[in-house]
């Protein structure tokens, strides 16, 4: 028997969208508003499934406590209240759109969870727009 179990987390930061050899009007004509050389924040909220066999002597698919503790060391904590572009590593050279988000994301808790188990990360920038990333 396959499941998933799903854990919620919410983060707020700030981004910008641009590129460094674009010039302001190239970058406002591509990322709209979200090129605004001030940056600009989000409220993010990242929904992580878990997929795989139930243990039969838990009853459990995964301690949901142990992914909870897992997705603050790998996202809350560093990306809370942060400015993606300059305080986070993974996005110094990489653009932070919500894409390029949730795949970090994935890759960070990727490294933590055993691969027995598959992992969709399904983030949401705003209540309208969101991505979803299995691996794949």
């Amino acid at each position: 028997m396959s499941l998933t179990v799903y854990r919620k987390a919410h983060f707020n930061a700030a981004h910008r969208l641009f590129r460094e050899e674009w010039d302001d009007a190239k970058n406002l004509e591509v990322f709209g508003k979200c090129s605004n050389p001030n940056y600009h924040g989000h409220n993010y909220e990242l929904e992580v499934g878990i997929s795989g066999e139930l243990d039969p002597k838990t009853g459990f698919l995964m301690n949901l406590k142990a992914v909870s503790q897992i997705i603050k060391e790998e996202v809350e904590d560093p990306f809370d209240h942060k400015n993606l572009n300059i305080e986070v590593p993974e996005f110094k050279e990489l653009n932070p759109t919500v894409e390029n988000i949730a795949i970090v994301i994935w890759n960070k808790l990727r490294n933590r969870i055993d691969h027995k188990y598959t992992i969709t990360v399904k983030l949401y920038e705003t209540p309208r727009n969101f991505v979803v990333y299995t691996g794949k």
